[in-house]
């Protein structure tokens, strides 16, 4: 899972690329980069860090220009642990091109064969990024090898993409002295919005994101969410024109988004991301209303933070006590997102702290927004008890994690998940040290997204349910997946050893 955004403007970008990155941090802690466009010159700055870390006042003034793309990084492909898998990526031909991506290519090792086969490009990262982006240049040279590139010739070549890249995909893409395109994947499974804004001078710009939090953070007006297969051409001389490129575009948005990566604060395909966790506390409240005596429950709590609004919810439909027992250190990252087990492990405690107070001698209902590989639940589990828990229940707001991610969120193996292996509920609560541990509904989940956008036909629920909407995800691929992952995981934990992470 990364971040985008992209700034086309008559004004200096650079600040507001870096303010628009600072509210898409949550998408990605690993790198982080800019690109601007001066004349027919690109600048760009990437490193790996926080934003705030990474960009200093003699970066922010070598970035001159009035048009720009951002990017945060959170690695799924590639390694993790090198600047040159840092994005916007850069190729010189046709005409120069700085990209960003969010998602995962299905079939990038295929398309990195056929690039150096038939199209005589060379792929200098194991980052599937840099295969996406040399293909949708291999095709701009191609519609372009005897014509001047205008939209029809952006849309066509955006057409030949979808034609031969599998998987998700949300893309910028800024060509030099030409314009700027984004398009998104003809499922839209990884998001991807734009919006408009009037300068001071009457001029309009454009911003294209992630999220729609970037708008509002920024001053834009939110336009609309980038259709499935959709592509839209931004051009230097003001034009904008849109076109649906993908002959069979169906939107199934990725149910995780709103579960716990979005911000609540942003609306992805027209479904508030803080309506959707409140509606789940409403699923989730029939299911344990089900399962539990409700009487055996003092208070409702969640573990902060994407699961407050599901666990707010959840108390109010079960008329119980809610309270907020652990307080969260801002300054440590999001464990799920980390790339060593070890790092996320030790990380729980430095993130999370209880107060007895609200424990000792109560029946907890913990509420988390999923529960993953476990290894943060199981601590906070302990943690309960240690501060004088009686009992402790635990409720998910997601079903249970049960198969490989290979859309652009870390869960490639099934070894790495709680449930990977089928555990039912009971089998997690004695492997957390739960009392007791109650699921989400995969058609709880679904219900209420659809509850908030009827419109909407499906949504991406493959690691709950194993459904790959791509229709190329095969066991073979998921076993190679899985190989590739044990491999990545065990040189992060022992590169995590070595500097002394790991007690």
């Amino acid at each position: 899972m990364c971040g985008v955004v992209a700034l086309l403007s008559n004004e200096p970008v650079n600040q507001r690329l870096y303010d628009a990155l600072l509210l898409l941090q949550h998408r990605g802690q690993d790198a982080a980069g800019i690109a601007t466009l001066d004349g027919l010159q690109f600048h760009m700055h990437k490193a790996m860090g926080l934003v705030r870390d990474i960009f200093r006042t003699r970066n922010m003034r070598d970035l001159t220009g009035n048009v720009g793309v951002g990017h945060v990084r959170y690695p799924t492909q590639g390694c993790a642990s090198s600047n040159q898998e840092s994005q916007p990526f850069y190729v010189n031909a046709p005409f120069g091109i700085m990209f960003a991506h969010n998602g995962n290519l299905t079939n990038a090792e295929e398309l990195k064969q056929e690039l150096y086969e038939t199209d005589r490009r060379h792929i200098n990262t194991t980052s599937d990024s840099e295969v996406l982006l040399n293909v949708l240049a291999n095709e701009i040279s191609r519609v372009t090898a005897d014509r001047k590139l205008d939209a029809d010739g952006i849309f066509e070549a955006v057409s030949a993409v979808h034609r031969r890249v599998r998987g998700s995909y949300a893309v910028v893409a800024l060509i030099a002295g030409k314009g700027l395109l984004a398009f998104r994947d003809p499922h839209g499974i990884r998001p991807l919005c734009f919006g408009s804004n009037v300068t001071a001078t009457g001029e309009k710009e454009w911003m294209v994101s992630s999220e729609s939090v970037t708008m509002v953070g920024l001053g834009f007006k939110l336009e609309r969410d980038v259709a499935p297969g959709e592509a839209i051409w931004f051009d230097f001389k003001g034009n904008v024109e849109t076109r649906q490129c993908a002959e069979h575009a169906v939107a199934n948005p990725c149910a995780f988004e709103y579960v716990y990566f979005a911000r609540p604060d942003s609306v992805i395909d027209g479904i508030s991301v803080y309506g959707a966790r409140l509606n789940l506390g409403v699923y989730l409240a029939k299911t344990v209303a089900e399962e539990l005596n409700l009487m055996d429950v003092d208070v409702v709590m969640p573990i902060p933070d994407s699961s407050r609004p599901c666990a707010q919810e959840l108390a109010k439909q079960l008329r119980l006590p809610y309270r907020e027992g652990f307080i969260k250190n801002r300054y440590v990252g999001r464990t799920f997102i980390m790339p060593g087990q070890a790092v996320r492990k030790k990380s729980v405690r430095q993130k999370l702290n209880a107060m007895p107070v609200e424990f000792e001698g109560k029946n907890l209902l913990l509420v988390d927004d999923s529960i993953v590989r476990g290894t943060t639940m199981k601590e906070i589990v302990r943690m309960a008890r240690e501060s004088g828990a009686k009992k402790v229940f635990v409720a998910s707001s997601a079903p249970r994690v049960m198969f490989p991610n290979v859309y652009g969120i870390d869960m490639p193996t099934k070894s790495e998940l709680i449930c990977g292996d089928g555990k039912d509920a009971d089998a997690v609560a004695k492997e957390l040290g739960a009392d007791k541990v109650i699921f989400q509904s995969i058609d709880g989940l679904k219900n209420a997204l659809h509850d908030l956008n009827p419109n909407i036909p499906a949504f991406d629920c493959s690691c709950f349910d194993g459904v790959y909407v791509t229709g190329d995800v095969t066991e073979a691929y998921l076993e190679k997946l899985g190989k590739a992952g044990k491999a990545a995981a065990k040189e992060n934990d022992e590169d995590d050893a070595q500097a002394g992470n790991v007690e």
